[in-house]
């Protein structure tokens, strides 16, 4: 089964939801990134929810999601669009740990407790859309259920789950978001509390094979209108033509320095680490005259 998004509504209209498969490209971020175990939970959080974030977006809008708290992973980065399109990385990707005492990895000590929440959105205006709010818990679903409430005004369920296997290949990865539209009543707002409450963990839905739309069932029931349904990827758009341009960006007496101190250069992409590498011949052919 390939990954995918859905959008749909529920509850006559009373609320919104997306819900994801995303372990195929949780996996790729965490091979790109050779992430350990408790590493790759906590980013694959983060990349699951901020793709359907960016699902919410339209055309050719895209976000940046950054986690920046006082855990070892330090900062935790992602970039998604409205086409299901996704990427992230982690500043330190070899962070593991002993399960917690609820069994489960201890995602929550590898991002830490302290910090900030913030998400970029570019609309394709002249300035961006920032929010930003502090972490609550570190364990990512709930800080994002945050972020929605308090940045966006719009309360949110959010819930997002990664299974790492024990050679660090990710089983299965997936979440949901669950949306409260205005005029949604007590009775549909309890009935979705509860259930969110006894349903099983979303990586453990996943790994039993569970699709996006039994996913919601679970949430939501059987009433679903099922809007959209988009594929979901790894894409970083990062390619030699861009670094070039941003090597020509830094100016001929850049460029000489690298050509005398350095014998050429070497740029590595921080979403995909893919390696760049510049001979002497090829810096001189990006100055400019």
């Amino acid at each position: 089964m390939t990954d995918y998004l859905l959008k749909a509504t529920a509850f006559n209209g009373e609320v919104r939801a997306y819900a994801i498969r995303s372990t195929e490209t949780v996996e790729e971020a965490r091979r790109r990134q050779d992430t350990w175990a408790t590493a790759s939970a906590a980013l694959g959080r983060t990349i699951t929810i901020s793709t359907m974030l960016g699902a919410m977006l339209k055309g050719e809008d895209k976000l940046t999601v950054k986690i920046e708290a006082n855990g070892p992973m330090g900062a935790i980065v992602a970039d998604a669009n409205a086409k299901g399109e996704v990427r992230g990385y982690c500043t330190n990707p070899h962070v593991d740990f002993e399960s917690n005492a609820q069994g489960k990895l201890d995602v929550r000590r590898a991002v830490g407790t302290e910090g900030t929440l913030s998400i970029v959105k570019d609309l394709g205006l002249k300035t961006h859309f920032t929010g930003q709010v502090p972490i609550v818990s570190g364990e990512i679903s709930e800080d994002f259920t945050y972020y929605l409430a308090n940045s966006e005004q719009v309360p949110s369920a959010v819930g997002a789950g990664v299974l790492v296997d024990t050679d660090y290949t990710i089983l299965a990865a997936g979440g949901f978001i669950v949306q409260l539209l205005p005029g949604a009543s007590e009775f549909t707002i309890s009935k979705i509390e509860k259930s969110i409450e006894n349903m099983p963990p979303i990586s453990k839905l996943i790994q039993e094979g569970k699709s996006p739309e039994e996913v919601l069932e679970v949430v939501l029931g059987n009433d679903l209108t099922i809007h959209e349904k988009m594929p979901v990827t790894f894409h970083c758009p990062c390619s030699r033509e861009r670094i070039s341009n941003a090597i020509i960006s830094l100016g001929n007496d850049e460029i000489d320095s690298m050509i005398k101190e350095d014998k050429g250069a070497e740029a590595t992409c921080n979403f995909c680490n893919e390696i760049y590498r510049f001979n002497v011949e090829e810096l001189e052919a990006l100055k400019t005259n």
